[in-house]
């Protein structure tokens, strides 16, 4: 195929010669690479390269199927190394770093794949990343949201330059992956963590495309824990990104460590601001289990050739830099593991915000102009791209600790009624708990009562989502058998408060799974309750002047004839002492 000088120049120093034996090179070329990186290929044809890469290097190379999506394709990766090491056992007994890393978990956002089959081609006909593949194990997975990948059309993202028709964002339940690390709704993010379990990857590198305004920067790098969770493994995660970013930077790309969205959307005078993702996240999930995550996002306005080849560089350089140091980042991660288990009784971040404090930084714009549209009747903003300017805006990028949590001494109990689904979810994250095989009574335990419980106004990931406001109180509880305890001293112990702590901002009572617990379901009719009323204050006069009181100093409840019949209902026998009482408990035994 005769490709344009212009293309060439685009993919710069990306080989595009085949050197792999002759036998196996056309089956391991992509429609993309085909195509001069204009078009991308249906799904059937990774099955076809899945197969077509162990057939052509069975030594260096496995398919394997981890799942099924709702609409029946295999979910499939690639096991690459030239160590021997196929199975997550022998990668841990020679002591292994596994790199796993994904294209597609937003399925129009398609760069990963055709850049992670070129990559790994060229690394194992020896032209890249010579040796790489001796030191660590690569876990390729070429579509994470398969069903998504085969809703292909053009203009699926319409603000994207390339390829000329695309997959979706979402999967076939409509489920964004990158909000269900946590969660775990979709059979694919179920899948995906069962993989992740087995092979317990040291970095989980995630590749997208960003969307946004006009701009000359071509991709951001962003890496956690460099803000977020263990303080010491940070360093592990900065060198990651520092490194990669260097890499990509000598070969012509103009990196950003931080999301390139502006602050106020559609402002680029509002500049920009870096910041920690919730655990909903990939970026915000790993950090958790003290193993680090990439977020790889190439500029949607960059057209496909160069956008694949940024994403094959930035593959390139990270399996360069495990293979580097891989084995001093896998020492770091067990030294994290071991001070998680220490963490009882110490304060823990669960979540992060970004400070107002500002620096100025010149980032490579366009000449733009901003006018009032006759259409939305807003501000406007138009890009010259012919008219290259460096914009001269602010950057905010302190990042500090939001909600802090003092942690459990031994951990949390989950009653038996709750257990199953609770049990449920924690397997699906590999977290250690045990069933309690006898009924206990009178334990000294913590136990939250929302002073206050919203629900979201709206579905969002098909939950409706509750935060709430109080705070955790010593207080005796009879423990049934069948209840869970889960230990904080293990590993994972950030992710197990992550997911039950009740504020933490994707807890499982965030996400709803608890919801039942703060709606009232037994009630008094109100001319009962108006006898209730009556028969408390003449037995109690003391709570006759609390109720005058109120009604004088309250306007809102002295209005509301519900919450004034409340304020007598709540001290009668009936009123469910359950309501508003998140059903997991804290102890400091272990039972």
């Amino acid at each position: 195929m005769i490709r344009s000088a212009l293309l060439l120049a685009l993919l710069g120093a990306m080989p595009l010669s085949h050197a792999a034996p002759a036998h196996s090179a056309p089956d391991l070329t992509t429609v993309s690479e085909r195509s001069g990186f204009q078009a991308t290929g249906r799904y059937d044809e990774v099955v076809k390269l899945c197969a077509a890469f162990a057939r052509a290097y069975p030594k260096a190379v496995k398919c394997i199927e981890f799942g099924r999506t709702p609409e029946d394709r295999p979910m499939l990766a690639l096991v690459a190394t030239t160590s021997g090491a196929f199975t997550p056992q022998a990668a841990s007994k020679a002591g292994l770093p596994v790199t796993l890393i994904q294209g597609g978990i937003h399925a129009g956002e398609i760069d990963g794949k055709d850049a992670g089959f070129l990559a790994l081609r060229e690394i194992l006909e020896g032209r890249l990343a010579r040796g790489a593949l001796d030191k660590q194990v690569l876990l390729f997975v070429p579509v994470f949201n398969v069903d998504g990948h085969e809703r292909f059309q053009k203009w699926n993202r319409p603000n994207q330059r390339g390829p000329v028709e695309m997959g979706w964002r979402t999967t076939a339940q409509n489920f964004n992956l990158n909000r269900d690390y946590v969660k775990a709704d979709s059979p694919e993010m179920q899948a995906m963590l069962a993989l992740v379990n087995k092979w317990d990857p040291l970095t989980y590198v995630d590749l997208h495309v960003t969307d946004g305004a006009k701009f000359q920067h071509d991709v951001s790098i962003q890496v956690e824990p460099v803000y977020s969770a263990d303080p010491e493994f940070r360093q592990a995660g900065l060198a990651l990104r520092d490194k990669v970013i260097a890499d990509i930077t000598r070969q012509g790309s103009t990196p950003q460590s931080y999301y390139m969205s502006f602050a106020k959307t559609d402002d680029p005078q509002s500049g920009f601001v870096d910041g920690v993702s919730d655990p909903r996240f990939s970026t915000g999930y790993f950090p958790l289990r003290n193993r680090m995550a990439m977020l790889v996002e190439t500029h949607s306005w960059k057209d496909y050739p160069t956008r694949v080849r940024i994403t094959h560089n930035s593959v390139i350089s990270v399996l360069e830099q495990v293979a580097q140091n891989g084995k001093a980042w896998q020492q770091a991660a067990a030294s994290a593991d071991a001070r998680a288990r220490q963490l009882a009784g110490t304060p823990v971040a669960l979540s992060y915000k970004t400070t107002e404090k500002t620096k100025m930084v010149d980032f490579n714009g366009y000449e733009y102009t901003r006018t009032p549209s006759e259409v939305s009747g807003i501000l406007m903003t138009r890009y010259d791209e012919s008219k290259p300017q460096v914009w001269r805006v602010p950057l905010r990028d302190e990042v500090v600790a939001d909600l802090e949590v003092t942690a459990p001494r031994a951990g949390y109990i989950v009653p038996a009624a709750h257990a199953a689904m609770v049990a449920a979810k924690l397997t699906q994250h590999g977290i250690a708990f045990r069933k309690l095989d006898k009924a206990l009574e009178g334990v000294d335990t913590e136990t939250f009562r929302a002073d206050k419980a919203t629900f979201g106004a709206t579905s969002f990931e098909s939950h409706q989502r509750l935060t709430v406001e109080g705070g955790w109180k010593r207080e005796p509880r009879s423990v049934g058998r069948g209840a869970l305890f889960v230990p904080v001293a293990q590993p994972k112990a950030r992710l197990v408060m992550a997911m039950l702590e009740p504020q933490a901002p994707d807890s499982l009572l965030a996400w709803g799974l608890f919801n039942n617990a703060f709606e009232p379901k037994e009630y008094m009719e109100e001319y009962v309750a108006e006898d209730v009323a009556r028969e408390q204050m003449a037995a109690d006069p003391a709570l006759a002047a609390e109720f005058k009181r109120r009604v004088e100093s309250d306007p809102a409840f002295a209005k509301n004839a519900h919450k004034r019949l409340e304020f007598f209902a709540r001290r009668h026998a009936s009123w469910d002492e359950r309501l508003n009482l998140y059903p997991v408990l804290r102890t400091d035994v272990a039972p």
